[in-house]
């Protein structure tokens, strides 16, 4: 059986694309017993992937190392197997990596029940959307009728943050990149408000919006946006942060904020990687699989074809033109 992969054969000092990588042709032997072939249907394209190509070992995931195909969350199905912790047909979800078929041991990748759409296992019932309820619920303590404010909002992770927080009863504010994506927040999200951090007046709007100040605050981009709500923050609000896009490609450091907004609004800023809490993933899931029969979870996924695209769809990431999840389809179900 033919395979095609791609490696990560440099590493990036600013964007990652297409000249960072090495596609790798090969023959897959024999399967060996005890262990399955999976054949990859979609790969997600993450922010945290820059992170995960850096050669610092001080983050929560090791580096991948030259040579290595690259690190990808993905879903797949089971062509063949030779251990009973599956069997042919399973659909599978993990760290599949960007490779066409791959051979796993028991446990390496985890069988989901055919009970939703196979992508739904790399969005709202994969990473996002465990991500944007621990990140909201467990680390942000949202509680009704409090105010949230989101960056990224249209992203993968911020779409769902605040549809969750408008279930539990907040009021919610998003801050995304263009008018399309704002729209798509409060006529079809039920955010209570957006704003254009490229056009808008983000102080403006966000005073307008919450004038005794922003309760609970998720960050997942940084810069501008980060800046104004910082300035806008309720005294003892919390601030979550689950990413930080605009720094990841080592481009101009803009002006630090006034930090002393810290300590004059007692405000409490917590960081959170996902890692940490796989143990939760299960009954994270139990609660998203009832706001979604609940109808209260939409979701998109703006999905480019062809595995070999892969190193330069990345970039819709970085410059904010992606609609949604961003997934590359390797192939059909």
């Amino acid at each position: 059986m033919h395979n095609e992969r791609f490696t990560l054969t440099a590493r990036p000092e600013g964007r990652l694309g297409p000249d960072h990588f090495t596609k790798v042709d090969e023959d897959l032997g024999p399967l060996q017993d005890g262990k399955a072939r999976v054949r990859v249907v979609y790969v997600s394209l993450d922010p945290a992937m820059r992170g995960w190509v850096s050669p610092s070992t001080d983050s929560y995931i090791p580096p991948v190392q030259l040579g290595e195909t690259m690190r990808s969350l993905g879903v797949g199905v089971v062509e063949e197997s030779r251990t009973d912790a599956c069997k042919p047909g399973d659909w599978v979800t993990g760290m599949t990596g960007w490779t066409r078929y791959l051979d796993v041991m028991p446990g390496q990748l985890t069988v989901v029940p055919k009970l939703a759409k196979i992508e739904d296992y790399i969005g709202v019932l994969g990473l996002p959307g465990a991500t944007a309820y621990h990140g909201l619920v467990t680390e942000g303590r949202a509680a009704a009728g409090e105010t949230l404010c989101i960056t990224g909002a249209a992203g993968s992770v911020g779409s769902l943050v605040g549809q969750i927080g408008k279930s539990l009863g907040l009021r919610v504010i998003g801050i995304a990149g263009t008018q399309e994506k704002c729209d798509w927040l409060t006529k079809e999200l039920g955010f209570d408000a957006a704003l254009n951090y490229r056009t808008d007046d983000l102080d403006k709007g966000l005073k307008a919006f919450a004038p005794d100040g922003i309760n609970l605050h998720f960050e997942n981009v940084g810069g501008k946006p980060f800046k104004a709500a910082l300035r806008n923050m309720a005294p003892f609000g919390r601030m979550v942060f689950c990413g930080f896009i605009s720094a990841y490609n080592g481009g101009p450091v803009e002006d630090v904020p006034d930090m002393t907004a810290i300590v004059r609004k007692r405000l409490t800023i917590k960081g959170f990687a996902m890692p940490d809490h796989y143990a939760s993933f299960p009954a994270i899931f139990q609660e998203l699989g009832k706001l979604m029969m609940q109808g209260k979870l939409k979701y998109r996924l703006d999905i480019e074809d062809g595995l070999e695209n892969a190193p330069a769809v990345l970039d819709k990431l970085f410059e904010g033109t992606n609609s949604g999840k961003l997934v590359v389809r390797v192939s059909d179900l």
